[in-house]
């Protein structure tokens, strides 16, 4: 009698998750699936498996970090990996190094992952580049932020079961952010309708060619919308002057109770942190249990980050 072989699942994940717009609908649904099967994990007592025992993970952020950095260590640990997080504060590079010559010096201690964030736009793709190793993204530059996407879909599936036929809001630098590039690339794939709204001076030129709806006015923009997306000024990326001020901006597209009224009954608000607040978000509302998800955010991080470098150490 013939015996049945056994069937195991095909892994559609390619060696380095660099950005949501290199993913396939496939890709995406599969790291969300996967970082589902944490979140259960992450809240029990017991939360240290051995599925990268033997691996080793190197955290590289060029740039300050409190929620990625932490949940991309914790997520690493818990996974069983041995995790070292460099403070690039104090290495070669304030001597001159290289990029270049950091990824050769790292790639001769063979890690399994590099986890990187970088101020500079392709910091990632360049680095992929020059290893042996996985490479995972954790924001490089305005260009992309992806395990931010897939940690702000997961919260979003999590509440509302499904993206799909959604209304989506972005508001806030969406010129600046990294999160709001990859959140519209992701929202669109999972079939959400997107809208960004921003002041003109905030708002990328062409942004509509992403497949989205802009707006400038916060009232038309948060109309019927299912989830709010608030974004950070990012202060430290603006070279001029792109605000009047911050209580002028607060007025116009700070959330506030009385906006989020715009969007339906239900909405739900988002914000990637760290939130300023009275500038882009009233603080009740910000701790508004019924309507905030920003905790549940950082909770859900942490599986979409061991989702992520379970699925992409080989």
């Amino acid at each position: 009698m013939a015996t049945k072989k056994k069937v195991t699942a095909i892994k559609n994940i390619p060696k380095h998750l660099l950005g949501i717009q290199n993913l396939s609908v496939l890709e995406a649904n599969e790291v969300l699936t996967e970082a589902k099967s944490f979140i259960k994990l992450n809240r029990g007592s017991s939360k240290k498996l051995d599925v990268l025992r033997g691996k080793t993970q190197i955290n590289l952020f060029f740039e300050p970090s409190t929620r990625t950095q932490s949940s991309f260590d914790l997520a690493g640990k818990r996974l069983g990996a041995d995790v070292m997080t460099m403070n690039m504060g104090n290495s070669a590079l304030k001597k001159g190094e290289t990029l270049i010559d950091t990824a050769m010096t790292l790639n001769a201690m063979h890690p399994d992952i590099i986890v990187i964030r970088h101020q500079d736009s392709g910091a990632p793709n360049l680095l992929s580049q020059k290893v042996n190793c996985t490479v995972i993204n954790a924001g490089d530059g305005r260009r992309e932020h992806p395990t931010q996407a897939l940690l702000d879909a997961l919260t979003i599936i999590n509440r509302k079961g499904n993206i799909e036929g959604l209304k989506i809001a972005i508001c806030g630098d969406i010129l600046h952010s990294r999160v709001a590039r990859s959140n519209i690339y992701l929202m669109n794939m999972l079939g959400a309708e997107v809208n960004v709204i921003a002041p003109k001076t905030l708002m990328p030129k062409g942004i509509n060619n992403l497949g989205v709806k802009s707006f400038t006015d916060m009232k038309k923009g948060l109309d019927g919308c299912d989830i709010v997306m608030m974004l950070r000024l990012q202060n430290e990326r603006m070279q001029g002057s792109f605000l009047p001020s911050k209580r002028e901006y607060y007025e116009f597209f700070g959330l506030t109770p009385e906006k989020l009224k715009f969007a339906k009954k239900d909405a739900l608000l988002m914000h990637p942190g760290p939130m300023n607040r009275g500038v882009e978000i009233d603080t009740k509302l910000a701790d508004d249990i019924n309507v905030s998800l920003v905790k549940e955010q950082v909770e859900l991080g942490v599986a979409v980050r061991m989702a992520c470098l379970k699925l992409y150490c080989k």
